[in-house]
């Protein structure tokens, strides 16, 4: 398993993996563009992957300028072997590295990523549409990591 940055030629298996996964899913596949990946990891903010046998199964990344999580998605046959624990924390130290204090994402109620964004310290703050909004400072993320130390 490697866990690398992003970079333009892996946004074909990116869009894979984004369109492989059960939850959480786009109505449409055509509304993330490539150039929408290019531009979220390239200017707005970066992306991170984990390859396996030279095959992206997960990718995270971080936008700058919403201050949000724009994607954290594992294959569905690649869940539960702490691929998206792994680049969830590769983003969130880039992400509070560059001085940003807060961040958010959304996720659909009632999924795994609801629960794994609520074990993984975030804090929900109500509702952004349809999908449960959650927040993380980045001293929540220090207090996380102190804590993860201790264990």
């Amino acid at each position: 398993m490697i866990f690398r940055e992003a970079t333009i030629a892996d946004i074909k298996q990116i869009q894979v993996v984004r369109n492989s996964v059960t939850e959480n899913t786009l109505s449409n596949p055509d509304l993330v563009t490539d150039e929408d990946c290019v531009t979220f990891i390239t200017v707005r903010g970066k992306g991170w992957v984990c390859e396996v046998e030279n095959t992206i199964v997960g990718f995270a990344i971080a936008d700058l300028v919403d201050e949000n999580i724009w994607a954290l998605f594992l294959h569905p046959d690649f869940e539960g072997k702490r691929i998206g624990r792994k680049l969830h924390d590769m983003m969130l130290d880039w992400y509070f590295s560059t001085g940003k204090n807060h961040v958010w994402l959304g996720t659909a109620p009632n999924t795994r990523a609801e629960n794994f964004y609520r074990k993984s310290g975030w804090n929900p703050t109500g509702m952004h549409g349809r999908e449960i909004k959650f927040e993380m400072t980045n001293q929540d993320w220090e207090n996380i990591k102190a804590t993860k130390i201790k264990l």
